[in-house]
């Protein structure tokens, strides 16, 4: 036993150490100025550039709606699949786990067609209007889209895993009998007992929406990983000091999240 320990945290320690070296690197590099000494202008110089506010913002926004449509379309599905028709849950996976091996810059070009094919044939009808609103710059509802169908394969195997540790069935029907309708059981006796897959869900739908780059760059929009390789310029201190207040600002969102999960499971315990 204590062997395995003893194995447990050099192997800890190795992954430590593979992540936090090349980050304390990355921050002295952006901190210690040749015959300056420690100075953090380059993090000042990020927050006071035009377009930090703006950009994060768009991308927080853009996150919650991704979340919220993602999981309003895969938790009844999923549910339902269990419910009634498991066969069909190789059929499912398959598709949920096909924009792993579509390209990006594929995805993007079907994208892109459609939305020069939209206004060309339908100018003369009320859909016009309807791609133009959904290519606004304050609020993308493409990106949207794009980012749902993206995140399918994490939400499908986060939800999956959840699905697979409770008795759906039994769950179900044991409200159903205490007189809940179909949406008052799916409230109340089956999302308490996935909180955690749709902790899990959220986390990866997060990270995917605040890191995608390709996607938005190439439709024309500045969420906040597309103003981060914006405003790196040829700078290197500059251009590192972004990447560390990127990955600093994805970390501390997801800790946000994770705390709001874990006070969510003590009022409910309480």
């Amino acid at each position: 036993m204590a062997r395995l320990n003893l194995w447990r945290w050099g192997v800890f320690g190795l992954a430590g150490l593979y992540f936090l070296v090349p980050l304390a690197a990355s921050v002295v590099f952006t901190v210690d100025v040749p015959g300056q000494g420690l100075t953090v202008d380059a993090y000042t110089q990020i927050v006071s550039t035009g377009g930090f506010g703006s950009s994060l913002l768009l991308s927080l926004e853009l996150a919650l709606a991704t979340i919220a449509v993602v999981l309003l379309l895969m938790v009844p599905a999923m549910v339902a699949l269990r419910l009634g028709a498991p066969k069909l849950r190789p059929v499912v996976e398959v598709v949920c786990s096909l924009p792993l091996v579509v390209p990006p810059i594929a995805f993007v070009a079907g994208i892109v067609t459609v939305l020069k094919w939209g206004p060309e044939h339908l100018s003369h009808t009320p859909l016009f209007q309807t791609f133009v609103a959904i290519q606004n710059p304050d609020f993308p509802v493409v990106l949207v889209l794009a980012y749902v169908v993206m995140a399918l394969p994490f939400v499908y195997r986060a939800l999956d895993a959840g699905l697979r540790a409770i008795d759906v069935p039994t769950l179900v029907e044991a409200a159903r009998s205490c007189g809940a309708s179909w949406p008052q059981a799916l409230v109340q006796a089956v999302l308490p007992n996935l909180r955690g897959a749709l902790l899990n869900a959220s986390f990866l739908t997060l990270a995917l929406v605040l890191g995608e780059f390709t996607v938005a760059q190439l439709l024309g929009f500045q969420p906040f990983a597309v103003w981060i390789v914006n405003v790196s310029g040829s700078q290197a201190q500059l251009s590192v000091a972004v990447s560390v207040m990127s990955l600093l600002v994805t970390w501390l969102l997801l800790l946000v999240l994770a705390g709001f999960g874990g006070r969510s499971r003590t009022t409910s315990r309480g």
